[in-house]
Order: C-alpha cells, then sequence, then structure tokens
C-alpha cells in the first residue's frame, strides 16, 4: 500500500475514532441525573420492576411502586427502604382508569411531582392461540396497552406545565416479532410499541422524553406468574427453560442497567439480548422468512388439548422438568426478586 493511501487510512480511522469519543462524551454531559428525581414504577413490586427500583434507589431516586398485590408491595417497601432508600408504595390495578387518576393525584399532591414514569406492568398467555379465548386477549391488552395509556395521560399535564419529564415504556421483543403461543402478549406489546413511538414524536415539543424498550428473556424468576393454556405442564416447562437459559435469556439486573442506561439517555428504543436483535434485524430485512421461521418452530412446540381454555399459573404447572438443573437460573432470580 502506497504511503498517501495510509496516511488517508491512518487520518479515516483517527476521525471516526474522534467523533466515537465526541459522542460519548456528549451522552454523558448530557445524561439525565436520577437523584433527588420521582420515579413512579408500575409492576414494581417484583420482578424486572423491583430490580430497576433497586438500581434507582442507588443513583438516589424517590422511588413510587404500583402494584395490585399489597404484599408484595410491602416486602418491596421494607427491603428498599432498609436500604435507605425513600420509598411510597400505591396499591393499584392499572387496568382500572379511576384508580390510575386516584394513585397519581395522590403521589403529585401528597408525596411530589413525578419526574419519571415507568410503565413495566405486565401479563403472559402461555399456549397455542385456539386455546385463547377474548377474555385473555382482552386481559393483555388492558394490561400493556389501556394500562400504560392511563397514566400517561394522568401524568402528562404536570410533566407540560413543568416543561420536562421521562417515559419509558417496557415492552418486548415480542412487541416487533409475534412469537407463537404467545400471540396475545405480542399483540397487547406491538399495540404498546406503536403507541410509544407515536407519543415520543408528538411529546419532543414539550421536552418530554419516550423511550420504548423492547429486551428479549430476562431472567426475573417471573414464569410462576404467567398464565397457562392447553398441555399446560409442557407449555411452562420450555417456558421456564427459555427464560433460565444463558443462550436464550440475560439477567435481570444487565437487562435493567441497559434499559435505565438507554432512560437516562433519551434514546428512543433499546433493545436488549443478542438473540432479540438479531431477530428485529431478520424480521425488518424479511418479515415472510421469520414468520416462516416461526412456523416451523411451532410444529415442536405442544398442541392444543390438556386443560384447553382453561387457565392455570406457572407454579401451578410445575413437573420434573420445570423444577429440573435447566432452569436453576430462574429459580434463583424468584428467590432475589420477590416472585
Amino acid at each position: 500500500m502506497k504511503s498517501d493511501e495510509k496516511k488517508k487510512l491512518w487520518w479515516l480511522a483517527a476521525g471516526a475514532g474522534a467523533l466515537l469519543a465526541a459522542r460519548a462524551v456528549g451522552r454523558k454531559m448530557t445524561a439525565y441525573d436520577f437523584n433527588n428525581k420521582t420515579v413512579l414504577i408500575t409492576g414494581g413490586s417484583r420482578g424486572l420492576g423491583l430490580v430497576m427500583a433497586r438500581q434507582l434507589a442507588a443513583e438516589g431516586a424517590r422511588l413510587v411502586l404500583c402494584a395490585r398485590d399489597a404484599m408484595e408491595l410491602e416486602n418491596a417497601r421494607l427491603e428498599l427502604a432498609g436500604k435507605g432508600a425513600e420509598v411510597l408504595v400505591q396499591q393499584c390495578d392499572v387496568t382500572v382508569q379511576q384508580e390510575v387518576d386516584d394513585m397519581i393525584t395522590n403521589v403529585q399532591n401528597e408525596y411530589a411531582p413525578i419526574d419519571v414514569l415507568i410503565n413495566n406492568a405486565g401479563v403472559i398467555h402461555a399456549g397455542p392461540v385456539a386455546e385463547m379465548t377474548v377474555e385473555d386477549f382482552d386481559e393483555a391488552i388492558k394490561t400493556h396497552y389501556w394500562g400504560p395509556i392511563y397514566t400517561i395521560l394522568a401524568v402528562l399535564p404536570a410533566m407540560k406545565a413543568r416543561g420536562e419529564g421521562m417515559i419509558l415504556n417496557v415492552a418486548s421483543i415480542g412487541g416487533i416479532i409475534s412469537v407463537p403461543h404467545l400471540v396475545p402478549y405480542s399483540a397487547s406489546k406491538f399495540a404498546l410499541v406503536g403507541l410509544s413511538e407515536g407519543l415520543r414524536a408528538e411529546l419532543k415539543q414539550y421536552n418530554i422524553k419516550v423511550t420504548t424498550a423492547t429486551p428479549g428473556l430476562i431472567q426475573t424468576g417471573s414464569p410462576g406468574h404467567a398464565i397457562m393454556k392447553g398441555q399446560h405442564k409442557k407449555e411452562y416447562a420450555l417456558f421456564k427453560i427459555m427464560d433460565s437459559s444463558p443462550l436464550t435469556s440475560v439477567s435481570a439486573e444487565a437487562t435493567a442497567r441497559k434499559i435505565l442506561d438507554a432512560l437516562r439517555h433519551g434514546d428512543a428504543q433499546v433493545t436488549t439480548t443478542l438473540p432479540a436483535r438479531l431477530g428485529a434485524l431478520l424480521h425488518g430485512l424479511s418479515p415472510e422468512f421469520m414468520t416462516d421461521m416461526f412456523g416451523l418452530m411451532n410444529r415442536w412446540l405442544p398442541g392444543e388439548g390438556g386443560i384447553g381454555k382453561q387457565r392455570t399459573t406457572g407454579s401451578e404447572s410445575e413437573s420434573a422438568l420445570s423444577e429440573s438443573f435447566l432452569t436453576k437460573r430462574t429459580q434463583q432470580a424468584a428467590q432475589r426478586n420477590n416472585e
């Protein structure tokens, strides 16, 4: 290679390095500081919500945790307060608008203005779509779509009046790629992704930043709360193994760090695991290819039958396989994360 060509390549490399360094410095300087900010987390009493709460507490955030289960909320409050966090818990069903409005009003009047809203509450229905009912789809839509709508509409007036705010909507890679045997979940997460992207475009003028998280599988310990249909023991064992495997999932702690980092920088979207990012890339290139691939995979999944359209929980669907060494990470996560 000639000397002039080597110099050109050197200057190109140096320029690229300088741009990357400048971007890193710029992101650090403009990063949102959670210290002394009031952060509301729906579904914050356990799982990913609780893990995010721990990490935000370590940064000095004032926490408001919302969930339906009073005992889970109290357990989370005791843990966080015991470590010095300032935390308020609110029992609330985010699928009921009046409960959401009352909760937001109470927090903003009696505690502090809500600086950051994290919509994290979720529900999963696992099984063949033929075994799903209208009620299953309705429950998923109410939780993943209407719940965030209710909370966002309730906090927007105060955020607009202050001229700033942060909103994080925790969707899923299932909101980009529809996954067999999780159709109600995926369909409702697709709705949340669309809502979140549209809100980001419209709310930017008020200095309100909206971030969409589309994580892959997370080792939160939550499969026991999933709603199982059809051949529920087989469905649950497969779901729990996938949720626990290091090849397909990552820890809740690593996921929370990555999501919160995207939030602090006001990023539009963050996708966590390598399989999820690869799947999103392939789906973007050819949705037909991805659906054909999932069609082949679906042939190996448990078929219809079993308990049919009846519903049971993951914890009620345990078997020797679902409690084996293959699910050790999920079982350990359940103990850590109030699941």
